[in-house]
């Protein structure tokens, strides 16, 4: 799940051993933790850079196999019968090595000159060029760049080109960056834009491998692995194994069922809560962020927050999609209500018209966490493609391919073997907004889509700031820190609670409009003060602001998890991150509000 702007509402996380096998929670935001073992053993189809690789399938059963079985088996996967025989002839039994030997044969038979060339090692890439000229570029004069550039490659120029201009934009780090990863400037600049200069190296790398594996016609396609991909997947794995490790070692587990202090379907047995005289209001405040933190995340969050226990919840007990977030507040927890009528829980009940479409061996009941970004048509494209080369149900090995991709861009079936990512508005209905929150207005679908994905799941929060409505019956002030698209305001507003004052503080100016137009379009009598950084609020202007509303009665918000996710694979520093240490400003403005409001009592 892409990583979202300073001001915005947050994204997710995921508990150990929670789910079940025929539902994958594992989104970008919401990583499962890989071992070595893991990898080696499950049959995958896992792309890097320009190249797809098909993992063992049979490993466990070659060696009993016999030579008829392994020919029908690797013809039907769409290798030629002469080719199939002679591979088994090279290598006996062992498929792996019969994959490998299939795959290069391919390659050669299709483009031998591009795959190969003319080096003798056709595992070496022109990486290897690449990072030379990188590691040289210190000792170059201007002279003698002038006199080579006419016959550089393109993205040698721009490594060049903007190292020489000493001051980089955040788009040019990132081109540069991406170039320096092997990928072409083309597929770099397409990814930016499509993903935005916030988006980490991570994401846009893997933005831009599955743009790479759209193109390709066949989900078979044999690539021979490249350098910068085997580097790219050790980096991987190492940053997956090193996660693990930090979870392993968190003192605060996160529960199963993730449902905190109850919903409206579950209760749990017993609830003891209990908090200290210093964490007692006003105002009430309500703190959300990512459940799958950094190791010690947490604790440290709770240990500011007067050492509030955290209640840990997934929205899929909420609505149809999972959202795994920890909340802290000083919040009653006796009495909560839904809202009503219901939201749907499962896809079918979401996407009723999906159910003519849906294949049998798609068993999703819920959809994975919302991103920042979607699928993109030539993926979609590449799956219908995959699915329509069989009359009835594909082999498993396609079948967990196009799995994979439905699950992790949330892709649902929209005709006969035809998948297609969420539209906005279907987004803003799993999440609780009314429809066409985040339309017009000079919005784009890109704004749309990252705005909708950093905010509050509506009917999650709304269940527990529900029991504002009987303390509150005559209108409630609000202090809404890193507001993103208005969540908890539209929380409160559809639970009845009346919004007399609203004091919003949001850097981006879309979502900032996108608040404004809802407050206006739902009539509001109260006033709505925003402010575009938490920073600008010091002691002085909070006091200011509490004698012109009459009091704080909450203080609501989820700091920046830009550094807290499980998408962020280069910068997740926990709470000393750049954007994530804004949890300290919540923790610094709370303080004051509450010190302000105690001398006024």
């Amino acid at each position: 799940m892409p990583v979202r702007n300073q001001t915005s509402e947050h994204m997710g996380g995921n508990a150990s051993g929670e789910e079940s096998a025929d539902v994958d929670w594992t989104t970008d935001d919401e990583l499962d933790i890989l071992t070595d073992t893991a990898i080696s053993t499950s049959p995958t189809l896992t792309s890097h850079g320009t190249v797809a690789i098909l993992g063992s399938m049979e490993a466990s059963s070659s060696g009993g196999a016999s030579c008829s079985k392994l020919v029908k088996h690797f013809v039907g996967m769409g290798f030629p019968e002469t080719l199939v025989s002679k591979a088994i002839e090279e290598n006996g039994g062992d498929t792996d090595s019969i994959l490998n030997t299939l795959l290069t044969y391919s390659a050669l038979e299709e483009s031998p000159e591009q795959q190969l060339g003319t080096r003798s090692d056709p595992a070496s890439s022109e990486y290897d060029t690449l990072l030379d000229d990188v590691s040289d570029m210190d000792s170059w004069s201007e002279d003698e760049i002038a006199d080579d550039t006419d016959s550089m490659p393109e993205k040698h120029k721009l490594l060049l080109s903007l190292e020489i201009t000493g001051s980089l934009t955040q788009e040019q780090r990132k081109l540069l960056s991406l170039a320096n990863m092997g990928f072409t400037v083309e597929d770099a600049s397409i990814a930016v834009e499509r993903c935005g200069t916030d988006a980490s190296d991570e994401v846009l790398a893997d933005f831009i491998c599955a743009a790479q594996m759209a193109r390709e016609e066949d989900c078979y396609l044999p690539i021979i692995i490249s350098k910068v991909t085997r580097i790219l997947k050790k980096r991987k794995l190492h940053e997956m194994v090193r996660r693990k490790n930090d979870t392993d070692d968190e003192s605060i587990r996160l529960p199963n069922p993730m449902i905190g202090y109850g919903t409206p379907s579950q209760q749990p047995e017993r609830i003891h809560r209990s908090l200290s005289e210093s964490s007692m209001g006003p105002p009430f405040f309500y703190y959300e962020n990512v459940a799958l933190a950094p190791k010690g995340v947490w604790d440290a969050i709770s240990r500011f927050l007067y050492d509030i226990e955290p209640e840990f919840v997934d929205s899929k007990y909420f609505s149809a999609t999972a959202r795994k977030r920890g909340y802290v507040h000083n919040l009653p927890i006796e009495d909560r209500f839904p809202l009503v009528p219901l939201p749907p829980l499962t896809i079918h009940q979401a996407f009723p018209l999906s159910r003519k479409w849906w294949p049998s061996w798609d068993t999703r009941d819920k959809l994975n966490c919302i991103q920042t970004v979607i699928g993109s048509a030539r993926l979609t494209e590449r799956i219908r493609t995959a699915v329509e080369r069989f009359d009835g149900d594909p082999p498993d090995s396609v079948q967990k391919f196009v799995m994979d991709q439905c699950r992790k861009w949330n892709l649902v079936w929209v005709g006969r073997n035809k998948v297609a990512p969420l539209e906005p508005d279907e987004v803003e209905m799993l999440l609780g907004f009314p429809k066409n929150h985040t339309r017009g207005g000079g919005i784009s679908r890109t704004d749309r889509y990252k705005s909708l994905g950093n905010s509050f799941q509506v009917d999650t929060v709304a269940y527990h700031l529900s029991v504002l409505k009987k303390i509150f019956p005559n209108g409630i002030n609000v202090l809404s820190l890193f507001s993103g698209i208005g969540g908890a305001e539209v929380a409160l507003h559809r639970q009845g609670i009346k919004l007399k004052n609203v004091v919003s503080v949001e850097k981006s100016k879309v979502n900032r409009d996108i608040v404004r137009s809802w407050w206006e379009q739902t009539n509001q009598t109260g006033s709505l003060i925003d402010f575009d950084d938490v920073r600008m609020l010091d002691g002085e202007r909070i006091e200011q602001i509490i004698n012109s509303v009459g009091g704080i009665d909450l203080v609501v918000g989820g700091s920046p998890c830009n550094n807290l996710a499980g998408s962020n694979r280069v910068s997740r520093d926990g709470l000393e991150g750049k954007e994530s240490a804004l949890f300290y400003d919540y923790c610094r403005i709370l303080d004051l509000v509450k010190c302000i409001m105690a001398r006024k009592l």
